[in-house]
């Protein structure tokens, strides 16, 4: 999109795109005609991304769908041409939302808050650095405000590393919450921040699914970490030899570059204010993760747990500054105190690898929130204004949903809420500001899912808690019964014991379904427990206080051991945090970006319906489209609406002298307006339906065209009649002289003509005399003639045996010329060719000779060159070398060799000697075929690699005929024909091929064409190939 920038700043305004609607569609869902439509939604969208227009209005509400690909929209231009700009004058843009939220900081002196939403892979992270980019750009700057800018950037690259991991959705994909408060100076300057971190992907840290990886410091370290630091931290420049990188089975992926990432991530901690003893402890933390994963466990007869591998051990204690005894003790048994007493009790082989992987996930965890405050501290200022960026996960709904995604769509629950909330106290306080009469809206009030969730002693939460810390053998399933026994009567929860038959083939029997403002969500119970508790055994928590490690005491506090008070749950805890959450965004005025991927395949161009609609849906935006439209769809101050349209009535053009408002009021009842179609506030008109606007638009288009007209034919007339009188007095000289110079030139040319002409017409009469002055010419423009045309026609090539015809005069000179030329190609083309090609030429020849029109594969084969040999001399057997002796081998070729019972097939060499090829397998020569005792080569005209060597019969020292496959067939034959010498011997057969299985049997092979190569056993006793077709003949 071009931008046209004046003494008033960008004025391309979202009214100026409406005559493009059609094509583009309408920069505010609130336009839409058909605004309870999801698919006129969904349409509008496309428009917009097929025209890369990414950003589309709902009111106030940033909808940003993932180009994945770079546009040149974020540039310094495009900062400085959103900077200080009224919200609704540019086109859509994360910036524009960037900008307003910070004016209104300035002006309202009120907190500000952007909260980003959307899928893993939608842009939410793009997002929230575009932000921090815009106010590290725009905002005031001094050197203190510098190096908190560059702190507040380079923050994110480290959060990134320690909490963003690759998953099958999005290659760097935020496993945790984010909000991060900006703090401001009164002159509006970036002066500190603060971090807010929720629900870590602890889980991450043990265990990946297929195609993902682990969190990126892990990688980063191993792939960039220094010789001499991978040294002292115990590790390896493999991925592979750590068991908590391969689970994932996903080491490297193409669109990340873990060596320049580790370079960053360094600098940026060094930016943040990291000391190298801080930077040494951290990276020893992240490699005894590592070195904790390798710790392998063996079982004693009595089913206890003891340590195979005390190479980690010893890493650990040195990574950890604890003891290697009493780690090693801990991580095989576990403390229990009764009735004030101390007791140690051994783990089985499951109990150690679950303390294990807990003490991985704890110390990852809890190094991770240390990381956030050190980052805070960094940032730390007070008494700032705030603008709050809200990175959090939008609602998920999988195949298989847990705890974690219970959490995630429980905290989208309270945003919606609070969306909601806040959405109609805007709309509610703009209507009173203006004086207009607020309607009533009717929406779904979630209030009854989020009780549902969190209500104290019966809410799911509470449930939960309770079955976690009550004695007894607890489980998921008695979790999932109390479930049913406490809120089974619940409109918004269902289980498999409670749904009706219908319900019940869709559900798991250990799966709860709440009906979320989203949709319909099943949830397995399994892991539930486990997950909430998120328990470290007594004795590892114990090791852990007794670090040197200063990171880890500060993880570990030894008062937590002194702590009687079961610690709180994972869901308490989360629960807590989202109510602070809650308080913080409720104190603050709030902005929104929803961002949605098109598809899954991170393809740029792709829009995906159904994964649009599904997000469309699970982000609430119909919801807030709904909500958005229930008054009126737009609403402009005075100013900017008659500025706009005043030339649509005669009464406002050009200028209107009186107030802004009786204006208005005047251009409206011009156009027509009905009484319910609009209302006028205290400062702005309030348009009901788009349609209105739409008409008023097109009504301007129509207008400014006549406008136009009229002021370019008054210009054209006064500019035109002013240069006409300079110009005619000018021409009139010019022209005299000019027509003299042309008259000169015409005579001239007259002059040379005729004379040529008559030259030409007495050589031509005198064609046939001897030369002559009278036919010199003649003869002379005849040779020229045919010598540029033969110039023009020469044959390019020795095969192209044209030649233009030539003049009788010229018959005998243009044989001689055609020869000299015909033998200089010859020869130079005989002196380019090295005899390796000449070679291969000839062995080209042969496959032509035998193939062509023959075989269906042998037109792919044309263009790739024969090989020497397929086998290096390494993949031979040096016994193999050994029995051929004196023997040459001319070529190589690895073949399947199927068995003469049952066909099976069987992995062989073929070798090619001066005198017999030789089937070997691995060390043993299986069979040697002498090239005179060879009968012939039977081949299918298929585009298969099948093939029959035919021997004698009465040659007892064969077992009957050998049938083969190779990948290279019309190579492997065409250097067979040739050592054997039996070019002529080939046989391309159709349909099947007879071969002698030995002991007077005979054997059947038969091809057929199909989609796809397939060589198999026929159930009538036949080997079976099936070739697809490549050409048709």
């Amino acid at each position: 999109m071009r931008y046209a920038v004046g003494s008033d700043g960008v004025r391309i305004s979202m009214e100026s795109a409406l005559t493009a609607r059609d094509r583009v569609g309408v920069q505010d869902f609130v336009l839409l005609e058909n605004h309870t439509s999801e698919a006129a939604f969904i349409e509008n969208l496309r428009k917009r991304f097929k025209e890369n227009l990414i950003y589309t209005y709902i009111g106030s509400v940033l909808v940003s769908v993932n180009p994945y690909k770079d546009l040149e929209i974020y540039t310094k231009n495009h900062m400085e041409r959103y900077r200080g700009v009224n919200f609704y004058e540019v086109s859509p843009h994360v910036y524009a939302v960037s900008d307003n939220s910070y004016r209104s900081m300035r002006t309202e002196r009120k907190d500000q808050c952007i909260l980003i939403s959307g899928e893993s892979g939608a842009g939410k992270t793009e997002a929230s650095k575009k932000i921090l980019q815009y106010y590290a750009v725009t905002c005031p700057a001094s050197d203190q405000v510098e190096t908190v800018k560059d702190r507040l950037l380079q923050s994110n690259p480290v959060l990134e590393a320690f909490g963003n991991a690759k998953t099958l959705r999005n290659d760097n994909s935020s496993r945790f919450g984010k909000y991060m408060d900006i703090q401001f100076d009164f002159k509006g300057a970036p002066v500190g921040g603060h971090i807010l971190n929720y629900l870590l992907e602890k889980s991450r840290v043990v265990h990946q699914n297929h195609g993902e990886r682990n969190f990126h410091i892990f990688y980063q370290l191993i792939e960039g970490g220094e010789e001499d630091l991978l040294r002292r931290l115990g590790l390896e420049r493999n991925p592979q030899q750590y068991q908590y990188l391969v689970k994932g089975n996903c080491p490297k992926v193409s669109s990340i570059n873990d060596r320049s990432d580790w370079k960053v991530v360094r600098k940026a901690l060094s930016v943040i204010g990291f000391s190298e003893d801080e930077v040494e402890e951290l990276l020893n933390i992240i490699a005894s993760v590592l070195h904790l994963g390798n710790i392998q466990y063996g079982g004693e007869d009595s089913g206890n747990a003891y340590i195979t591998t005390d190479t980690q051990i010893k890493y650990l204690a040195r990574l950890l500054g604890v003891d290697g005894l009493v780690l090693k003790e801990a991580l095989t048994h576990k403390t229990i105190i009764a009735k004030g007493e101390e007791l140690k009790s051994p783990l089985n082989l499951e109990q150690a690898s679950s303390a294990r992987d807990a003490l991985s996930k704890a110390v990852y965890g809890r190094t991770f929130t240390w990381l956030v405050n050190k980052i805070n501290v960094s940032l730390t200022y007070k008494n700032a204004s705030v603008i709050g960026l809200l990175d959090i996960y939008g609602f998920e709904v999988f195949q298989h949903n847990s705890f974690e995604q219970f959490c995630i769509n429980y905290c989208n629950e309270k945003l919606q809420q609070l969306f909601i909330e806040l959405t109609l106290k805007s709309e509610q306080d703009e209507y009173e500001a203006e004086g207009i009469t607020w309607e009533p809206v009717q929406y779904f009030n979630n209030k009854i899912i989020c009780d549902l969730v969190e209500e104290k002693f019966k809410g799911i939460i509470s449930i939960l808690d309770e079955e976690c810390l009550r004695p007894g053998d607890a489980s998921d399933i008695t979790f999932l019964e109390k479930l049913e026994n406490t809120v089974g009567g619940h409109a918004h929860l269902t289980t498999h014991k409670l749904a009706d038959g219908k319900t019940r083939k869709v559900m798991g029997r250990e799966e709860f379904r709440l009906l979320h403002y989203a949709g319909e969500v099943n949830y397995n119970v399994n892991g539930f427990l486990d997950k909430n508790n998120d328990l470290l055994f007594r004795n590892l928590k114990e090791v852990m206080c007794m670090s040197d490690n200063k990171i880890l005491t500060q993880c570990f506090d030894r008062a937590e051991l002194k702590d009687s008070k079961r610690p709180e749950t994972a869901a308490t805890q989360f629960k807590t945090s989202l109510a602070k959450l809650m308080e913080i965004l409720m104190s603050k005025e709030p902005s929104y970006v929803r961002c949605i991927k098109p598809n899954d395949a991170k393809q740029a161009g792709r829009f995906d319906d159904v994964l649009i609609r599904h997000q469309v849906k699970y982000l609430g935006l119909m919801e807030n489209l709904r909500v958005r439209r229930a008054g009126f769809a737009y609403r402009r101050h005075y100013e900017t609406f008659l500025q706009r349209y005043k030339s649509l009535c005669p009464e406002t053009w050009p200028s209107w002298q009186g107030k802004l408002a009786d204006g208005v009021s005047t251009l409206v009842k011009h156009l027509g307006y009905k009484p319910e179609e609009y209302k006028l506030g205290r400062s702005k008109i309030f348009i009901r339906f788009p349609k209105t606007l739409f008409a008023t638009e097109d009504a301007l288009e129509t207008r400014k065209h006549s406008l136009a007209s009229k002021l370019q034919s008054s210009w054209k007339g006064y500019s035109q009649k002013t240069k006409y009188r300079k110009l005619r007095s000018s021409a009139v000289v010019v022209q005299a002289w000019w027509r003299g110079i042309l008259a000169c030139r015409r005579a001239q040319r007259k002059r040379q003509a005729a004379n040529t002409i008559r030259r030409f017409i007495k050589g031509f009469i005198y064609r046939h005399n001897e030369r002559c002055p009278e036919n010199e010419y003649f003869l002379d423009y005849v040779r020229y003639s045919f010598l540029m045309k033969l110039r023009r026609n020469l044959p390019k090539s020795v095969l192209d045996k044209s030649w233009p015809t030539a003049p009788t005069a010229l018959i005998e000179a243009s044989e001689q010329l055609r020869k000299l030329y015909m033998q200089n190609m010859v020869w130079g083309y005989c002196k380019r060719i090295n005899p390796e090609w000449k070679h291969q030429l000839e062995q080209k020849m042969v496959a032509s000779e035998i193939f062509k029109n023959k075989k269906d594969n042998y037109p792919q084969s044309v263009p790739k060159l024969f090989m020497g040999t397929r086998l290096n001399g390494e993949e031979i057997n040096p016994k193999v070398l050994q029995s051929l002796g004196s023997e040459t081998m001319k070529y190589a070729v690895p073949v399947t060799k199927y068995d003469r019972k049952g066909y099976k097939a069987r992995p062989r060499q073929l070798l090619l000697t001066s005198n017999c090829a030789v089937i070997v397998e691995e060390a043993k020569l299986k069979q040697r075929i002498d090239y005179a005792a060879l009968k012939g080569i039977s081949v299918s005209s298929l585009s298969d690699g099948v093939f029959v060597l035919h021997v004698p019969t009465e040659d007892k020292k064969q077992k009957g005929d050998v049938v083969l496959q190779s990948d290279h067939i019309i190579e492997t034959l065409t250097k067979v024909a040739i050592c054997a010498d039996k070019v002529n011997s080939i046989n391309i057969n159709q349909g099947s091929i007879t071969f002698t299985m030995g002991q007077g049997k005979e054997g059947i092979i038969d091809f057929t064409s199909g989609s796809e190569l397939l060589v198999a056993k026929a159930k009538n006793g036949h080997l079976s190939v099936t070739a697809p077709r490549l050409n048709s003949r």
